[in-house]
């Protein structure tokens, strides 16, 4: 993946920036990526990030950095690289050469500080479709160490935010694929991080759905630093 051109940036405030990086396959451009110099208050900053497999040369140089209130979208089609980029920012791929850091902390040499302040949407936003959403968002908290007052506060704010109350007691096999979404974005919200990284998070949605998840990033993205992928210009 190499990301091109100077990113677009949009603000609706003082306090938030959108911005968007064009990601195409390498084979299409010998352009610099994109690349800026992290000021104090970075949340992620990436830099050099680089992966292969096999002969394919899947992410290629990536420099990246966020702040808070800023929202950067990766726009690219299916197989440019958002989602290996997305793993290596998250520590589920290790990068070939490059670094991440994570609200100052490395994300190599102190993984779970840095994992800490970070909330991941995987594509596909996957759960285990028994549980009832009450039941999976309570495991998940249980894992990141949240319990008594602190565990229900949680609970009720990303269940406020995210609009679940309707369907805490359905299974997730149950739901649609909007309420499925809600529920990844949920979970990944459930410890309160500085840094949300979501990978297509309203692909497969209907218009309205994905109006709705436009909405809930941009409200989520007044205090955090937001990274969300895309195949769609929209």
């Amino acid at each position: 993946m190499t990301a091109i051109g100077a990113p677009r940036t949009s603000s609706s405030s003082t306090h938030q920036r959108v911005r968007a990086a064009v990601v195409v396959p390498r084979e299409f451009t010998n352009r610099p990526v994109f690349n800026r110099s992290a000021p104090m208050d970075t949340i992620l900053d990436a830099r050099g990030l680089r992966k292969r497999f096999g002969p394919i040369l899947a992410v290629d140089g990536i420099d990246l950095t966020v702040a808070p209130g800023e929202v950067v979208g990766f726009l690219g089609p299916n197989g440019a690289g958002k989602s290996t980029t997305m793993k290596l920012v998250t520590g589920f791929l290790e990068p070939d050469a490059g670094s991440v850091s994570i609200c100052g902390h490395d994300l190599r040499r102190a993984p779970l500080l840095a994992k800490r302040q970070l909330g991941y949407l995987p594509e596909g936003a996957p759960g285990y479709p028994d549980m009832t959403v009450r039941e999976f968002l309570r495991f998940l908290a249980d894992v990141r160490g949240l319990s008594g007052g602190a565990l229900r506060e949680r609970m009720d704010t990303v269940v406020e935010a995210v609009h679940l109350e309707s369907v805490m007691h359905q299974s997730i096999e149950t739901l649609s694929k909007g309420f499925r979404r809600r529920v990844g974005i949920a979970q990944a919200l459930l410890h309160d991080p500085r840094l949300l990284i979501l990978d297509e998070p309203t692909d497969g949605l209907d218009p309205n759905q994905k109006h709705e998840v436009r909405e809930l990033v941009r409200s989520l993205a007044a205090d955090k630093a937001v990274v969300l992928s895309t195949h769609i210009l929209e």
